[in-house]
């Protein structure tokens, strides 16, 4: 491959999303007032609002200790989407901030976000994600997520669409064979410290705050 086609599917897919001009929301969440409920696992871009500027609005007053994960509560809500984490245990992520705040989140797409617009200065010291293959909540400093960004290749997916998250590289390569709908290589296999706007937008274009 040549051009365009030989760059990180990270970067095409980005690319591609802004040159068509068309008005893509590549994912959200609920709005302040749903819940998991309304939707359930069907959530989709259309169903949410942008971001209407001002303060970040992925604020939140969780407390969190840090040194361990805390319980995916019933009362708990994404910042990113308003949903709640406790029912998607198969995409939930959370993480704590040195401060003491904290945030949990019903996918690593909605993670992605946050990460990349954190609402606050203090730095992150913790993080974790549910690893795709075993299902168990693992390191998201040490995990390998493959991109994947074609939401028509899913049905009934969480936010239509999310990175893969996995704890050993290997299981992120072999995804990449599995994953027969985007032409993937290893350069789509990232780390959290890759995450940025850009990468985010991906996922949770139309739920980041305005810059």
């Amino acid at each position: 491959m040549t051009g365009l086609e030989s760059e990180p599917l990270v970067r095409r897919r980005f690319i591609g999303a802004i040159g068509t001009g068309t008005a893509v929301c590549f994912a959200g969440c609920l709005g302040e007032n749903g819940s998991g409920d309304d939707h359930g696992d069907h959530a989709t871009h259309d169903d949410h609002q942008n971001g209407d500027g001002g303060e970040n609005q992925f604020e939140t007053s969780l407390e969190h200790p840090g040194n361990e994960p805390i319980e995916f509560a019933d009362d708990l809500r994404c910042p990113v989407c308003n949903m709640v984490p406790a029912q998607y245990p198969q995409w939930q992520s959370q993480l704590a901030h040195e401060n003491g705040d904290g945030a949990v989140f019903d996918t690593p797409g909605c993670l992605f976000a946050y990460y990349a617009v954190p609402p606050t200065d203090s730095p992150v010291t913790a993080v974790w994600v549910t690893d795709f293959e075993s299902g168990d909540l693992i390191d998201a400093t040490e995990a390998h997520f493959v991109i994947v960004t074609d939401e028509t290749a899913v049905t009934g997916e969480v936010m239509e669409i999310n990175p893969r998250p996995f704890a050993d590289r290997d299981d992120a390569v072999a995804y990449l064979s599995e994953w027969d709908t985007e032409e993937l290589t290893e350069d789509d296999i990232i780390g959290l410290e890759d995450v940025d706007r850009e990468v985010a937008a991906i996922y949770r274009g139309n739920r980041l705050p305005d810059e």
